[in-house]
């Protein structure tokens, strides 16, 4: 085979000739030197050949001689414009890129390629071979290097380079495809930012744990004593109502009206609601109505008469659409209130107490709006004014820089009083009690009085056994007082009711508790059920939350009941020789510091710690051990009556998590196919690759299993829980230790009972409880 000798650039020059053209240049480059002059003469007269040709068909098509001669001067630029170009593309390439031709020959092409831009650039390389040298290097080396080509199998002459070809092979067989490499690069790079977020994380906390007050290590002060020095900014106020533009009007019967600054502001209080149920309830518009007309002038309550005739719907449309712009708000506007609000915390949202930082709970006032209350309360629809700093009392230490008032006021009153809790405190005008701004649900102050709740009811532990046998031996007292005194404790014991405080008729909702329960509230039943001496309550209590209960009682308890509603009509009291202050001192007479609630603390609390002992298996699965901590929460939520109504989403969410569940079967049961399949092959073949394909698919079948069973176990917790509130219980009437000592006892992770706020909040019992810790 005949090896020929071309400079580089040539060699690039002729790979983009068409074939027949590299044909007729090889033959014109392994022809003699004279024959190639001769070759160009006859190509000369080939030319002068077709230039008559087509002087003859010019003749023939009748074309002028100046327009022929013009045409073809432009037939000879744009040619040597495209020469031209050629030229430009070939030096403008600044690499080259050796492509296999034949596996069977060792020989190796140039290949240009066009880049982006449309010119030519070279080929993407197919290896890691080391980088071209640049066009102009190339240009150097072809002057004192020349570049050998051989003919291969189709007889195209080509660049050989043996060893440069026995390398990029060689790379080849290392390289990864581009795909793979850049999804491992991906995942690295996601794994590194996953480590770098847990470390955060990691960091964040233990700065947190360093920061924390561990108020529980050190000795407590005197009694009453509840802070040595306390310094703080004051509350922050509602912000100044903003009038409604010209262009959005009220209406009175038909005709637009404009009404005073005050009166506006609380016009739109309703017609912010005029979407609500609320606004058509008559208690509600009644009360709105004779508040409003008590903010008018004297000339707007001549012409508002009617609250039927007032047209309040521009006045909704406008602040509508200001919800929704403010729903639609861009991300960076939604950034810059949040760092607003940030600021505002870091200014007024924390405290100095005994020197240490502590964050506070509730430092915004409330803005003025239309009291709700809950269920149908009598004072609906009323006017909450706004609170100015001349109705708050601030309390902080006498050597503690005092709290400035916004400017133009001045507070109500500055007390240094240690032996309250509280920050400022103001009375609010519709129901003429005391609001509070206190420290947030983790300090110091609020842990205190938690663990000494919790104290308080394990104390009562001891004493449980005497109060309930006093109280049994007096259900057959002469005195009418005791007796009824006697069932009412029976039933904050077993019912773990509410004492109930007395009230002014008609001043808030018909809300009622133990003392206060009237004949309308039981009913009772000799047998009900199979069940004997059975009594139904059903009342109102606490948040106009309804309690409905059959309970059987003791024999003697029913027979007093019917004793007590002798002679009584439906409104009359059950218990009226009984009060909420009677029954406390009584309380204290058993025991120090036991009040209604110190019994429902005591009762939760045992019970949850009863119902973990009975439901928690220690063979069972960690959702298993879950689904058993919810089921003795549920116990205490059903006992203290704490119901919710079910979200509204509930169906669409169980819907969706039942989808899943069908579909992880499904999955399952595909698997264990696959498994059999695979066990079979690696009988038959005894494989050692087999049999680890069998053991991944084993691990992959019990991995999806696991996977139903704690989606099995959260819908089955889901649905028992859809109408029990757990987190009431939870949060104010468990021992936070019993479940802390649960915890750490089967290794089940404190968040999965607890979230960030609870673990906060409990920070004393999570530190101090150890695995043996009995209520």
């Amino acid at each position: 085979m005949t090896q020929l000798s071309l400079p580089v650039e040539d060699l690039v020059s002729f790979h983009n000739l068409p074939e027949k053209a590299r044909d007729k240049k090889k033959k014109l480059k392994s022809e003699p030197k004279p024959e190639g002059k001769a070759k160009k003469k006859d190509k000369g007269k080939a030319a002068v050949q077709d230039g008559e040709t087509q002087r003859q068909r010019g003749k023939e098509n009748n074309m002028p001689v100046a327009e022929e001669r013009e045409i073809k001067s432009d037939k000879r630029k744009e040619k040597k414009k495209k020469d031209s170009k050629k030229k430009k593309e070939k030096n403008s390439s600044e690499h080259y890129e050796i492509q296999q031709q034949d596996p069977q020959t060792s020989s190796v092409i140039v290949k240009l390629e066009p880049d982006e831009d449309g010119d030519f650039a070279p080929a993407k390389k197919q290896s890691k071979g080391k980088k071209r040298a640049r066009q102009g290097e190339a240009g150097e080396l072809s002057k004192s290097k020349k570049v050998k080509l051989e003919e291969d199998a189709d007889g195209v002459e080509t660049e050989t380079k043996p060893q440069k070809k026995k390398k990029i092979k060689k790379e080849e067989g290392n390289k990864k495809p581009k795909k793979e490499e850049g999804a491992i690069k991906a995942k690295k790079k996601t794994q590194e930012e996953k480590e770098a977020a847990a470390a955060l994380k990691l960091k964040k906390k233990e700065e947190e744990e360093q920061m924390r007050w561990r108020w529980w290590e050190e000795e407590k002060y005197e009694d009453g004593i509840k802070w040595k020095f306390l310094e703080h900014e004051g509350p922050v106020f509602a912000p100044p109502y903003e009038p409604l533009p010209d262009s959005v009007k009220f209406y009175y019967d038909g005709k637009p009206l404009p009404l005073s600054l005050q009166a506006e502001e609380v016009a739109s209080f309703f017609a912010k609601m005029l979407d609500h149920e609320y606004t058509t309830k008559e208690i509600f518009r009644n009360n709105y109505f004779m508040d409003w007309r008590k903010e008018m002038t004297l000339e707007e309550r001549m012409v508002i008469t009617d609250l039927a005739k007032c047209d309040f719907t521009e006045m909704f449309t406008y602040y509508k659409g200001k919800m929704e712009e403010k729903k639609n708000k861009s991300k960076e506007d939604k950034l810059k209130i949040k760092e607003e609000n940030e600021k505002l915390l870091q200014e007024y949202g924390y405290c100095s107490m005994d020197h240490h930082r502590e964050r506070i709970g509730n430092f915004k006032i409330e803005p003025p709006a239309l009291f709700r209350g809950r269920g149908d309360h009598p004072k609906q629809g009323m006017l909450k004014k706004r609170i100015l700093p001349e109705d708050i009392i601030i309390n902080c230490s006498k050597d503690s820089k005092i709290p400035e008032p916004p400017p133009g006021h001045k507070w109500k009153e500055v007390r240094h009083d240690n032996t309250v809790t509280w920050l400022a405190s103001w009375t609010e005008n519709v129901q003429g009690s005391v609001k509070y701004i206190m420290l947030n649900a983790n300090s110091k102050l609020k842990g205190e009085k938690d663990w000494e709740k919790y104290e308080v009811a394990r104390k009562l532990k001891h004493h449980v056994v005497t109060i309930r046998k006093t109280y049994r031996e007096n259900f057959k007292s002469k005195e009418m007082k005791v007796r009824q005194r006697a069932v009412a404790l029976y039933f904050i014991d077993k019912l773990a009711l509410r004492a109930g405080n007395e009230k002014e008729e008609g001043e808030t909702a018909d809300t009622v508790g133990c003392c206060s329960l009237r004949v309308e509230h039981i009913k009772l039943y000799p047998e009900l059920d199979g069940d004997k001496y059975v009594v139904e309550f059903d009342f109102l209590g606490k948040d106009s939350i309804r309690y409905y209960n059959k309970v059987p009682v003791e024999k003697q308890v029913f027979k007093n009941l019917q004793l007590f509603m002798e002679n009584k009509q439906e409104g009359d009291d059950l218990f009226d020789r009984l009060s909420t202050p009677l029954l406390n001192k009584h309380l204290q007479s058993l025991m120090e510091g036991l009040t209604a609630k110190v019994f429902r603390t005591y009762n939760a609390s045992i019970t949850l710690q009863q119902q973990l002992q009975e439901l928690t298996d220690p063979e069972e699965s960690m959702p298993s051990k879950i689904l058993s901590y919810n089921r003795a929460n549920r116990a205490v939520a059903i006992l203290c009556n704490h119901q919710r109504a079910p979200p509204k989403t509930f169906d669409q969410s169980m819907a969706n998590l039942k989808s899943k569940i069908d579909a992880k079967k499904e999955q399952i049961l595909l698997a264990k196919k696959e498994l059999k399949e695979a066990k079979k092959e690696a009988k038959e073949k005894e494989s050692e690759k087999l049999n680890k394909v069998v053991e991944s698919k084993k691990r992959g079948v019990q991995r999806a299993e696991e996977q139903l069973m704690r989606m099995e176990v959260q819908a089955t917790d889901r649905e028992e829980n859809k109408q029990i509130a757990l987190s009431t219980s939870k949060l104010n009437y468990l021992d936070p230790r019993i479940s802390v000592a649960w915890c750490k006892k089967w290794t089940v992770g404190l968040e999965k009972i607890y979230n960030k706020t609870y673990r906060d909040k409990f920070a004393w019992a999570v530190d101090m409880t150890e695995t043996d810790f009995i209520f």
